[in-house]
């Protein structure tokens, strides 16, 4: 993606009476990217949503939209920023049809275009979000959650905005709606190259959707990056266990090795040594044959295409260590039952963070 950042917020503060909501927020956005704003419940991301719309104005701090400052230092109304913007629940009309839902997104300019343009128009939105152009004639309770969510972006995308944002859009649907929607809506939004930002509290979603994530907690950005670096390279132990789940070992540190009741497990770019906790994904710990690390099974939850297995570790006297249990996702059920001993591998690298 270019290097010529899109959209860039700088030291962004909000509150809202006494409670601090935003406390110094950066964040930067290449032309034509996702990127997706992950966090808790309170943690300030639909706040931050709302002030890149121009919905809210910030206490201080700037935003910065296609070289031209619209919050800060100058104030550009949310009308004239040329952002979409999709509510969680689509936010339709219901006393219109879905036609009409998409017309009353263009704006002025229907006015001027003629009815037949603006059937058009509205055909061809609905074309690009994948709906039949019959559809339009329905009412938006007659279509499902989810050509409700297309029905709402169509209507965001007919001023031919350059940042769409989407505020939780699929929250609402059941998941295989949900995943179907989700690729539905990036396909769209790649297709147009629009800038994107999507706000979520589905973590999985937010890896998935987007090729940039930031991570937000307490109302500051803990980390951004690519979905592989902060899910592989975490920057602290919140952000991990917040990402996805994470198997938490104490381990001695020496030099690149962190050695704990899993073998000795390569570190990259260490900053500490001695005591630490190391984490790995429990997709790293395999089931095998031939493995040098012994455990045995705890009990065991199925999930269909995967089981999620905890294992207690046997004791390893040489570290005085073992005994901890620890929580592994296989394929096979068979293959992991309680009270069956296996044998283990780690591949891959682990992430250390401070002993506590």
């Amino acid at each position: 993606m270019p290097s010529v950042k899109f959209l860039r917020t700088s030291n962004l503060v909000k509150s809202f009476g006494s409670k601090d909501v935003l406390k110094g927020v950066d964040l930067a956005l290449s032309e034509g990217g996702t990127t997706a704003i992950v966090g808790p419940s309170g943690s300030g991301k639909t706040t931050l949503l709302r002030l890149i719309a121009g919905f809210e104005n910030p206490d201080s701090g700037t935003i910065e939209l296609n070289n031209r400052m619209v919050a800060g230092d100058a104030w550009i109304p949310a009308h004239k920023r040329e952002i979409g913007y999709v509510a969680q629940d689509g936010a339709l009309f219901p006393h219109l049809s879905v036609a009409q839902n998409v017309a009353f997104g263009l704006g002025p300019a229907w006015k001027i275009a003629g009815r037949k343009a603006n059937a058009r128009r509205v055909a061809e939105l609905l074309d690009m979000v994948s709906l039949e152009s019959d559809m339009g004639e329905r009412r938006p309770h007659e279509i499902s959650g989810g050509q409700q969510q297309r029905v709402a972006l169509a209507r965001a995308l007919a001023r031919k905005p350059k940042l769409m944002l989407l505020d939780e859009p699929f929250s609402a649907l059941d998941a295989g709606l949900r995943v179907a929607t989700r690729k539905a809506v990036a396909d769209v939004l790649h297709a147009a190259e629009i800038t994107t930002i999507l706000v979520t509290h589905d973590q999985g979603e937010a890896l998935s959707f987007a090729d940039q994530v930031a991570v937000m907690r307490g109302g500051t950005l803990a980390q951004t990056g690519t979905p592989f670096a902060v899910y592989t390279r975490p920057a602290d132990l919140d952000t991990a266990e917040f990402l996805g789940d994470a198997v938490m070992l104490d381990a001695q540190l020496q030099g690149s090795l962190a050695t704990c009741s899993l073998g000795g497990i390569p570190v990259r770019h260490a900053m500490i040594q001695g005591a630490v906790r190391l984490m790995l994904r429990p997709e790293q710990i395999r089931i095998v044959a031939d493995g040098n690390i012994k455990g045995t099974v705890v009990d065991t939850v199925f999930f269909g295409p995967e089981t999620t297995v905890r294992i207690r570790l046997a004791p390893v006297p040489s570290i005085a260590g073992g005994g901890e249990i620890i929580t592994i996702r296989h394929w096979n059920a068979a293959m992991a039952r309680p009270g069956m001993e296996l044998r283990l591998r780690v591949v891959g690298e682990g992430v250390v963070f401070p002993a506590e």
